[in-house]
């Protein structure tokens, strides 16, 4: 099995280009950068983690500007987004960055991605609980005809794109088209799967609770829409790892499981680093 790593870097944090040269020179496959653009101060919406809200949430890098740095330094290292919350971003823009990254990286980038959970950070955007799903749903289709289509036009509810060009296109092909892979994290259930079957190419279930008794309502919702239920990665993702929860995750035919750093300076992620050796060369 592959390993990967995800941890929120933060203005104080170890720094990407430390920590993407550490994770390859180990043998880790990928690196993954979460996002979040602010924290309101209301706290409205409790943190899923519990409150009060942990400091790196309020300190986070952009991760796109991480993967930057990360690729920069590295040959192999795939990297991600976990997760970008498209529900608060352009997808003209977003498309480009993404496809921009993704061309200078010789095709290392997946983009993983969410509904987001801070109500109040999506109302800042101009965003509502009610529509995010279906604003994110828009956005990703319309970034695929933009990746993977000379002249590419989408119009749904939520986004409207006239004829347009739009380069450079990523390095990768993806289902028989230009394109990176593109998988949705959260909890399972019926939207969800219905997305994944129709738009994406994975799962990322988050900490990895429940992906047994999951899978078969994934890949159910693969077949509703002709497609093979073996397209579909599913990556158990900010996993604390042991050794019987990774024999657990290869049964299930999985092949990647990222694992969670702490957001901390460069000493103690290198200790973590050092704790995870053993599950490298298991």
């Amino acid at each position: 099995m592959d390993l990967g790593l995800t941890l929120f870097l933060t203005d104080t944090s170890i720094t990407p280009v430390e920590l993407a040269r550490e994770a390859e020179d180990r043998g880790y496959t990928s690196l993954w950068v979460p996002e979040h653009t602010h924290i309101p101060t209301s706290r409205r919406t409790p943190a899923p983690m519990g409150e009060p809200i942990a400091y790196e949430y309020l300190h986070s890098l952009d991760p796109f500007v991480a993967m930057a740095q990360i690729t920069a330094v590295t040959q192999e290292l795939r990297v991600g987004t976990g997760i970008a919350l498209l529900a608060e971003r352009d997808p003209i823009v977003t498309a480009k960055e993404v496809a921009t990254l993704d061309h200078l990286s010789d095709g290392r980038l997946s983009l993983g991605i969410g509904y987001g959970w801070n109500i109040e950070e999506l109302e800042n955007h101009g965003g509502s609980k009610k529509t995010r799903r279906a604003v994110v749903r828009e956005r990703v289709l319309a970034m695929q005809a933009l990746w993977g289509e000379e002249r590419a036009e989408f119009h749904g509810e939520h986004v409207h794109l006239d004829e347009a060009w739009a380069w450079p296109k990523p390095k990768q092909q993806v289902r028989g088209r230009t394109g990176v892979p593109v998988l949705v994290g959260g909890a399972p259930g019926p939207i969800l799967f219905e997305h994944i079957a129709e738009f994406a190419d994975g799962w990322i279930p988050v900490g990895g609770a429940g992906v047994a008794a999951a899978m078969e309502e994934l890949h159910a919702a693969a077949r509703k829409v002709d497609r093979d239920p073996a397209e579909l990665t599913v990556i158990p993702f900010g996993t604390l790892p042991d050794q019987g929860k990774l024999d657990h995750y290869e049964s299930l035919g999985i092949t990647e499981t990222v694992l969670r750093l702490p957001a901390a300076g460069r000493d103690e992620v290198l200790r973590a680093l050092d704790s995870f050796e053993p599950f490298l060369t298991r």
